[in-house]
């Protein structure tokens, strides 16, 4: 049975993505995204499933820093539409609720729907893992936010449903191997890189310039700093086609004369969601 390790407690969204992708799989819960990297290094999982970008809440903090270093290959995407549920023990009403827990990420993809109803946010380690401590605790006036799957595993009630601030709220997923895959050139693919520039006038405009000139497009550049450093940044990158693809080898040849350390961390199938 193939294992995949993920990040939160059972019940989670990634874990809802893990059982939507792999039918007849054994999902591994991991405290953090460092753990589930790690899993499928030590050979305790052989897929992690990682959540990277929300629709509502933006990136998933951390995440593009483990990618370049965390040893394995980007195989595929995924993307998971995310149902919300206020999750409570039973008996409590939405009166009742004063506080609510659950990850920063669900917290944010919430947030105009828990000030409507003046309910104070506290962060948790995941969403299912929130359930399964209001669960324990059995207190009426603390919610948690969390999949349906989470409350009916720790026999919670949902109080509210689809709170979420974005009536398409969907999460993006990648799914991470410790082999690269071999994706032919003629599929519909995406490819994702790193790359660092220095910090100089035009270095990321002459950097990206081949991708223009050569017509490939860029669906995805975010930035973060490296090294405690303000001047050293590296760029994630995703772009539609194959490194074998003329536009895309040209691409990538000239971001050489103008980036350094470009370092690509996967070359996947598109996910059909891209075609809506």
């Amino acid at each position: 049975m193939l294992k995949i390790s993920f990040q939160g407690a059972h019940g989670a969204n990634s874990d809802m993505a893990c059982r939507a992708v792999f039918d007849n799989c054994e999902t591994i819960p991991c405290f953090g995204f460092e753990d589930a990297f790690a899993a499928v290094r030590e050979g305790k999982a052989d897929l992690a499933m990682i959540a990277v970008e929300n629709s509502v809440a933006g990136r998933v903090a951390d995440v593009h820093h483990l990618l370049p270093q965390g040893g394995l290959h980007i195989v595929g995407e995924h993307y998971q539409p995310i149902q919300h549920h206020l999750l409570a023990v039973k008996g409590a009403k939405l009166q009742d609720i004063k506080r609510v827990e659950s990850h920063v990420q669900a917290l944010a993809q919430c947030r105009s729907w828990l000030r409507a109803h003046d309910i104070q946010p506290v962060i948790h380690a995941d969403t299912a893992g929130a359930a399964q401590d209001i669960a324990r605790r059995g207190d009426k006036s603390v919610a948690a936010i969390a999949s349906y799957l989470a409350g009916k595993m720790y026999g919670l009630e949902s109080l509210a449903t689809d709170i979420a601030d974005g009536a398409t709220n969907t999460t993006r997923f990648l799914i991470l191997s410790p082999n690269a895959k071999e994706t032919p050139p003629d599929t519909a693919c995406i490819t994702s890189l790193v790359f660092r520039v220095r910090s100089v006038p035009a270095a990321l405009y002459k950097a990206l310039g081949g991708f223009a000139t050569n017509g490939v497009n860029i669906t995805k550049l975010e930035s973060y700093l490296v090294d405690g450093s303000f001047t050293a940044a590296q760029f994630y990158v995703d772009v539609e086609g194959h490194p074998e693809q003329t536009g895309l080898r040209l691409a990538l040849e000239e971001l050489g004369f103008f980036a350094h350390e470009v370092k690509i961390l996967g070359i996947y199938p598109a996910h059909p969601f891209r075609k809506k």
